[in-house]
């Protein structure tokens, strides 16, 4: 192959991969800003909101790590492929979707896709271009899939104001046979070698998804069933079972897709930890935020997209910053002040009111709490990759995992307390009031979507102004409720990242650590070529 050929396909695959995550990320920002929208179209209360949300996060984080070991196997051009013809199939599906149900099934479709999808789409990055040059490239993919997640609350708000919630799956589905043509046209069959031998664990999945799936099928219709329900602590006790069963066959499996002796490096425990904690926090606030805005404040949807754009620009102008801070100083400091600074972020949401002023409420939150979500994200990805570089790649998706598995059971967890709160404090504001048969039927259909207004139409006057006013209020205290346990979270990952991590004797290169976890699955690559340089230096 000539050099001039070369540099076509080095260039046409990096565009492939680029195009075939960021789709994932896209799709995953506009489904967010299309919940309100879904749920007046199709039912189901805020119930149906988090599982058209954990659906998808469900089989992605479950299986993430199995897609990178089926990459190794059959090569990753192939599954790469696979990935993105199944996430345009199941993306064609959700658009379709004639219920609520089908459309939760369709995305955990897309979970399964996206979670093959992914790691290939790296690894084919890692296997085309040469190391001197995978820095740089590895750099754009994760640039481009940063600008994709920016793009997706505004491209869905825009499309939600001239079209219908299915365009915002149905715009995949061009993508995804652009990205397949091109992984067919520009990734030679024989660029990625074919590994055989290895044994995929396919128990492990199975254990690890039907493990996560018990616990939040328990949390999410907890509200709608109680405790007490066998609907509830039936699969609540099962999943524990599961999970319980599935660390012991990692325990003891010859190739598990979890190798718990991972976990016996200080900071690699403790860093997952603080990951786990940090990534719960974000989805919560992501989640709860945007049904706030839109169904309480009257943000449109394109409005409540841009509300959260300050975030990613703060990230992109200072976490490569800190990230070369926390490799001259290391990266303990930082991943214990950031998250606090976070938290502190989080905490000043408890300033918004029912009439929602941007600049006032929402911005000055935003903005410290991206302060401190950027000088932890490189540090802490760094922190979690040193000492690692054996199995990097295995340390990079396990953290990877565990940053999706939180934003599922955070999501889960937070929306049963929201709306156990929600409704208690409805129940308590209308205490004593005597109410006909109207207004106690939008009683209990507004308990069904928290954070939201409540159809009063038909009812008398006076109970319309009843029944309205004591559903925000319940709705604020909800959100406040919400927001306030996600600054915990992120308070307590600061709290172990001072207790538990040691600043590594090692350089980390936690500046080219500075997309996290946000874009997808982080590099491997970033400790060889910073061990390259160096070694340079020496």
């Amino acid at each position: 192959m000539s050099a001039r050929d070369e540099a076509s396909v080095k260039r046409l695959t990096l565009i492939a991969c680029i195009l075939g995550s960021g789709i994932v990320l896209l799709d995953g920002t506009v489904v967010n800003v299309a919940l309100p929208t879904i749920q007046r179209a199709l039912g189901g209360g805020m119930a149906a909101q988090q599982w058209v949300v954990n659906g998808y996060l469900l089989t992605l984080g479950s299986l993430i790590l199995i897609g990178g070991s089926l990459g190794d196997l059959f090569g990753e051009r192939r599954v790469f492929v696979v990935g993105v013809a199944g996430f345009g199939t199941a993306s064609l599906a959700c658009a379709l979707s004639p219920s609520i149900g089908v459309l939760v099934a369709a995305r955990a479709l897309q979970g399964v896709a996206g979670a093959l999808l992914v790691p290939s789409s790296l690894a084919a990055i890692v296997n085309t271009f040469p190391e001197e040059e995978r820095g740089p490239a590895i750099g754009s993919w994760t640039a481009w899939g940063a600008i994709a997640g920016v793009l997706g609350p505004l491209a869905g708000g825009e499309l939600l104001a001239i079209a219908s919630w299915r365009v915002v799956f149905l715009v995949n589905v061009p993508l995804a046979a652009g990205c397949v043509a091109l992984i067919l046209t520009a990734i030679p069959a024989g660029a990625v070698r074919e590994r055989d031998g290895r044994r995929i664990d396919y128990t492990g999945a199975v254990l690890c998804a039907a493990g996560l799936a018990g616990p939040v099928f328990a949390l999410i219709e907890q509200p709608r069933l109680g405790w007490s329900s066998p609907g509830v602590y039936g699969p609540l006790a099962a999943g524990a079972a599961l999970l319980g069963a599935f660390t012991a066959y990692e325990s003891r499996a010859s190739e598990p897709m979890l190798p718990l002796g991972l976990f016996r490096r200080r900071n690699f425990s403790a860093g997952n930890v603080e990951t786990f904690s940090m990534y719960a926090g974000l989805a919560i606030l992501f989640f709860f935020l945007v049904l706030f805005l839109q169904q309480i404040g009257g943000y449109t949807p394109l409005k409540s997209g841009l509300a959260t754009l300050p975030v990613t620009v703060v990230m992109f102008v200072l976490s490569r910053r800190f990230g070369a801070l926390a490799d001259r100083y290391g990266p303990r400091l930082f991943m214990g002040v950031g998250p606090l600074v976070a938290a502190v972020g989080l905490a000043l949401f408890q300033r918004i009111g029912l009439r929602v002023d941007y600049v006032s409420e929402v911005l000055p939150a935003l903005l410290v709490f991206a302060l401190g979500l950027s000088m932890t994200v490189a540090p802490l990805t760094a922190a979690v990759l040193a000492g690692s570089e054996r199995e990097a790649g295995i340390a990079s998706g396990v953290n990877n995992a565990i940053a999706r598995v939180a934003g599922l059971l955070g999501t889960a967890a937070v929306g049963a307390a929201v709306a156990s709160a929600f409704t208690s404090s409805l129940d308590s504001r209308l205490a004593g009031t005597r109410l006909g048969g109207a207004a106690r039927a939008a009683m209990a259909a507004a308990k069904r979507l928290p954070l939201g207004r409540p159809d009063v139409r038909g009812l008398p006057a006076g109970q319309a102004h009843l029944v309205s006013r004591a559903a925000e209020q319940a709705s604020l205290h909800s959100f406040h409720l919400g927001v306030a346990i996600a600054a915990a979270l992120v308070a307590v990952g600061g709290l172990v990242g001072v207790a538990g991590i040691r600043n590594p004797q090692v350089d980390v290169c936690a500046e080219e650590c500075a997309g996290g976890q946000l874009v997808g699955v982080s590099s491997p690559e970033p400790l060889a070529v910073h061990a390259a340089h160096a070694s340079s230096r020496k």
